[in-house]
């Protein structure tokens, strides 16, 4: 175990100098390209992305005609195989062709054209979630490496400290308490880096799904560090967005329109289509040589589709309160991804601008006082982990500022908050 964690803090520092260095098995990367990756390889927004040309091609069969029927009966054999002259034999041909009535066509296309824009809109869904889980990805492995990077920056002082110590402890100058504390300390570090490790790796499990790349590849945000400071932006604005631009309203009111348009249909499938033909005739009839015009119209008497026509009804209806629900679910998501947004800004700007840094410069004072015996261990040590969880809660509260604009975004359908 205790090899496996040097392992890891080696790794650690090998990514980590004062920020984010690059090794060469990793890849630094901004946000921008990620998503650019994201789009070009992400199977399953290419795989949705195909519902959308299934159902172009379905309007594209919804404007054929239907095709033309050709009937034909003749003599085989009549004491001879195929004889056919003046006297003989007897050809009859039929040809129709089936003319759809009260505009059944145009209704059919106007339905297809609906389930294209609701794949795209479907489509549309896929991605503003999918891009929500990235973009929440990259601003946990941001934290994630930033902390990484606190924990090596303190392994490092504390290695020194502890170097210095064994002299000391040789020479006398202090306790074996003491040296055994601080290096506590230290394994206490190689811990918490390594936990820090598993996230990271959990992390990238999920950023490189999403961005579908091959091979064992280690991504670390490009991002310049510091505070998130997401635009402001009020509440009535984001209500008319979600509204404008959420698929998932677009959706249900695209169901509803549909619905609409498969009422006409059903009432339309109401009126007999007709069906038209032309016949000949060559020695059946009471003449020969007979050309006829056929017409076939069945009788709407027993069936007039009063079931389809009435569950298209309810349908309208059940799309409707569909409608109202999807509606009141996005405005309750917005005033809550809000208000969240409100605390962690609030929270944000309670902490100084300059407060880590002057935080790093007390703790390299600190370490100083304690080699200069100024201060006792056990300050040293609650000093040491009052910095520790100090830096790692402005991160973590950084990356929830950053979070919450990018819910506000989600739910408003479309990047309205910038940061």
């Amino acid at each position: 175990m205790k090899k496996w964690l040097g392992f890891i803090v080696l790794l650690a520092g090998v990514f980590y100098n004062n920020g984010y260095a690059q090794a060469p098995d990793s890849v630094r990367i901004t946000l921008p390209e990620a998503e650019k990756l994201f789009l070009q390889n992400n199977l399953s927004l290419l795989a949705e992305k195909y519902n959308v040309d299934i159902n172009q091609a379905f309007v594209q069969q919804a404007r054929y005609w239907d095709n033309p029927v050709l009937n034909t009966d003749q003599n085989i054999y009549d004491g001879k195989f195929f004889r056919h002259n003046k006297d003989f034999g007897q050809i009859y041909l039929q040809l129709q062709q089936t003319i759809k009535t009260a505009g059944k066509r145009n209704k059919l296309i106007q339905l297809a054209n609906d389930n294209v824009l609701s794949s795209q809109q479907q489509f549309n869904d896929l991605l503003r979630n999918l891009r929500y889980l990235l973009r929440s990805d990259y601003n946990s492995l941001q934290q994630q490496f930033g902390t990484l990077a606190i924990y090596e920056k303190e392994k490092e002082s504390i290695s020194k400290l502890v170097a210095g110590m064994d002299a000391q402890l040789q020479a006398g100058n202090i306790s074996q308490k003491d040296n055994i504390r601080i290096k506590a300390l230290l394994y206490s570090l190689e811990s918490d880096a390594a936990e820090i490790q598993k996230q990271i790796t959990d992390t990238e499990k999920e950023f490189v799904t999403l961005l579908q790349v091959r091979g064992d590849t280690l991504f670390i945000p490009d991002t310049v560090s510091g505070p998130a400071q997401p635009t402001s932006v009020t509440l009535l604005q984001l209500l008319d967005s979600a509204r404008t631009n959420r698929p998932d309203i677009q959706l249900a009111q695209t169901n509803l329109i549909a619905q609409q348009h498969n009422l006409n249909y059903q009432k339309a499938l109401a009126v007999p289509d007709l069906t038209v033909g032309v016949e000949y005739d060559q020695r059946s009839s009471y003449t020969p040589n007979l050309w006829g015009l056929g017409f076939s119209l069945p009788l709407p008497l027993l069936n007039k589709n009063r079931g389809n026509i009435k569950a298209a009804e309810f349908s309208i209806k059940q799309a409707a309160v569909q409608v109202t629900q999807q509606q009141n679910t996005a405005a309750q998501e917005i005033i809550a991804a809000y208000n969240k947004l409100l605390v962690a800004k609030k929270l944000q700007q309670t902490i100084p601008g300059q407060f880590m840094q002057s935080y790093n410069t007390l703790m390299q004072n600190m370490i100083n006082s304690y080699q200069q015996r100024q201060v006792s261990l056990l300050e040293f040590i609650d000093f040491f982990d009052a910095y520790k969880e100090a830096a790692s809660k402005q991160l973590q509260q950084e990356a929830n500022l950053r979070n919450a604009a990018e819910e506000v975004n989600l739910n408003a359908g479309t990047t309205i908050i910038h940061y």
